[in-house]
């Protein structure tokens, strides 16, 4: 499951929502959570209150991220990508009965498209090494998809928000960061799912956009996972973004036994 939480789950002056956020990850149970926006939050408490592991990658410019593990999910390597992303991203392997599954967690650069397709190089770079293994790329990656046209839907955004989905021409609508991603073969899971924003909670820079997504390398996408967006009351409220889950069917790496 892949979920911008806002702010850390509390807003400057309004409410605390950390509660909510909670209560969701509780019901929905993922094994893997790909967790943005996670600035003054206490990663390591929240995760433990979820009953999680965390890998957080911290950020220089912007927010945090995280990759939250399930325990039952044996961690064989994890590490932040080590590039200058406004906000970050944190790669993590896990070991499942399929083989070893890479999980990329970030959340690309909001104000500018052509920054987002520098962040997008760098991730598809980080996942080069996984292209033809279990991999999957997660997050809020800012940007609408390459198929369909988005005009009449940006046109709606107020202008400053408006821009954030124009290349520099003012007319035509930015897609290259997620273009990009499918260029290096990664394959869209949600592309189906509908829109991940905006909430009940806000987002007057949205207009029923689907900015978050789970892209996944072609021997993850032939497992056929099922992809939805969750909606429920309290995702409406938790964050201005709804969670956006895919079920596989892995199952966690059982250690060998020794032979006697």
């Amino acid at each position: 499951m892949t979920w911008n939480i806002r702010t850390g789950g509390r807003d400057r002056g309004g409410p605390d929502r950390r509660a909510l956020v909670a209560r969701v990850i509780a019901r929905q149970r993922p094994d893997l959570l790909a967790l943005q926006e996670l600035g003054g939050l206490d990663v390591a408490g929240f995760a433990a209150s979820v009953g999680l592991r965390p890998y957080l990658a911290r950020s220089w410019l912007g927010q945090p991220v995280a990759l939250l593990v399930a325990p039952a999910w044996p961690v064989l390597a994890a590490a932040p990508v080590r590039r200058p992303f406004h906000h970050a991203a944190q790669r993590v392997v896990v070991g499942t009965d399929a083989g070893p599954l890479t999980v990329l967690g970030t959340h690309l650069y909001p104000y500018s498209g052509t920054r987002r397709l520098v962040e997008a190089r760098w991730a598809a770079a980080a996942l080069r090494r996984s292209r033809d293994d279990l991999a999957l790329l997660a997050g809020d990656l800012n940007t609408l998809d390459p198929y369909a046209g988005h005009a009449d839907r940006v046109g709606r955004l107020p202008p400053a928000y408006r821009r954030r989905h124009l290349r520099r021409d003012g007319r035509t609508v930015e897609t290259r960061a997620v273009a990009r991603l499918l260029a290096a073969g990664l394959v869209d899971l949600g592309v189906s799912a509908g829109p991940t924003v905006p909430t009940a909670h806000g987002g007057a820079e949205f207009a029923d956009m689907r900015l978050d997504y789970l892209l996944a390398t072609p021997k993850l996408a032939t497992l056929h996972p099922h992809v939805s967006v969750i909606r429920t009351p309290d995702t409406a409220h938790a964050s201005d973004h709804h969670p956006l889950q895919a079920d596989f069917p892995l199952t966690p790496l059982t250690p060998l036994t020794p032979s006697r």
